[in-house]
């Protein structure tokens, strides 16, 4: 048997990454942070627990990668649903509420990631964030910013003080109250993206009289 092409080994790299990322999200939306092990993620993805390692210096790096990855997909999948729009509001307005979703779906997963970023550890870069943060520089000029390296990390920051409100144990803030004031500071009509039952934002008026 012929040895593998240097495009088939990547490719196959390429899948291993992503079965440990992929089992990351699910177990620690089911067991927590704590109660997940990297054997058990290795396990669950059929691969070597070795391979964890080769891939990522600890858990916690893991789970930034894992979580960057399901945000990455979450927001692409919401910008490019039918019917598609180039709309720079609309896709605006479709990435908020994509993130806000995933606060709202995945509390625990999302919850956890947060807290991680807060650690001594800090923000982990990798190639997952990467792609994400192209997506969201890519909403931000489309949006119509005239100066995207100053926006962009403005809108990151406003979008990640939402997901903490909205998680925030104790203390929640509604989902929709801060829809709304995301929308009213981007200037962005009620009913682009994707709206919440009910089709009025908090007070029955549009965002720009909130």
């Amino acid at each position: 048997m012929s040895p593998r092409s240097a495009s088939v080994n990547e490719e196959l790299r390429r899948r291993s990454r992503e079965r440990l990322l992929q089992s990351t999200v699910e177990l620690v939306a089911e067991r927590g942070y704590e109660a997940t092990t990297l054997g058990d993620i290795a396990d669950r993805a059929g691969a070597a627990r070795g391979l964890v390692s080769y891939y990522f210096p600890g858990k916690r790096q893991l789970l930034q990668s894992a979580v960057h990855r399901l945000m990455h997909l979450t927001l692409g999948a919401a910008l490019e649903r039918e019917p598609r729009s180039e709309d720079g509001r609309e896709r605006l307005a479709r990435a908020i509420d994509a993130i806000l979703g995933l606060a709202r779906d995945e509390p625990l997963l999302m919850r956890t990631h947060m807290a991680g970023i807060l650690t001594a550890d800090g923000f982990v870069q990798c190639p997952e964030q990467r792609r994400l943060a192209e997506l969201l520089r890519d909403t931000v000029a489309r949006y119509g910013s005239a100066d995207v390296d100053a926006d962009y990390p403005l809108l990151r920051a406003l979008l990640m003080g939402a997901v903490v409100a909205v998680l925030l144990p104790g203390a929640p803030m509604p989902a929709v109250r801060l829809r709304a004031e995301l929308f009213q500071r981007y200037g962005l009509d009620w009913e682009l993206g994707v709206p919440p039952d009910g089709g009025l934002p908090p007070g029955g008026t549009p965002p720009s009289h909130l």
